[in-house]
């Protein structure tokens, strides 16, 4: 279900696409969402973060993240290469490559980020026109059962997570759109809804007279 806060178009009038910034708290299935997108819309691009934590099973350098050292990330925030980054649950740093992103953007393609709520607000200060849309669980049980369910912190990191997202799920005014995620294949169409409107037109699409 989407809720929409502010009016928005979301696409320009130029030829550059408008980028659309996902975010939400810890374990609402922002990941899930934008790989649901990828799978199933191709013609989306999608940002890839780079981040200084381990590799979770099954997560794949260059696919889920970049996964660098503390003296790489160093380097890309001292030469101005990443459009955001921050420290997430006071431990790792993640953050966005700038240079696909503006890419991307010039190609026309519909381009989404899918961050943390730190950096979505470092992206307004640097790109206010683009959209910004909060995930949200449809309730606060529910996202304490998922970050329980997927098994991938201990206790103590848990408890990390959650007390972060109470913080987060406060910051929901800040956001143009939000999308309840009760079904991550629904949520991915929604969003894909909000990229594929008015001035962004699908591959297969042809162009209005």
């Amino acid at each position: 279900m989407i809720e929409t806060g502010h009016p928005a178009d979301a696409g320009t009038r130029s030829g550059r696409s408008r980028l659309i910034v996902l975010a939400g708290p810890t374990a609402v299935g922002k990941g899930t969402v934008a790989a649901a997108v990828r799978e199933t819309h191709p013609e989306v691009w999608i940002s890839v973060s780079a981040t200084t934590r381990a590799p979770r099973p099954g997560e794949e350098n260059g696919v889920h993240y970049w996964f660098v050292s503390d003296e790489e990330f160093d380097a890309m925030v001292e030469k101005g290469d990443l459009l955001e980054w921050a420290v997430v649950h006071r431990a790792a740093r993640y953050g966005t490559p700038r240079g696909p992103v503006d890419l991307a953007l010039a190609s026309g393609q519909p381009a989404m980020l899918e961050i943390d709520l730190q950096g979505a607000r470092q992206v307004r200060e640097t790109m206010p026109e683009a959209l910004f849309v909060f995930l949200k669980p449809p309730s606060w049980e529910e996202l304490v059962r998922r970050l329980v369910g997927r098994g991938t912190e201990d206790e103590a990191e848990r408890e990390r997570r959650l007390e972060t997202a109470r913080h987060e799920l406060a910051a929901e005014s800040e956001f143009d759109v939000t999308i309840v995620n009760h079904e991550v294949h629904a949520a991915a169409d929604e969003l894909v809804a909000l990229m594929v409107g008015p001035g962004l037109r699908h591959p297969d699409q042809p162009p209005s007279d």
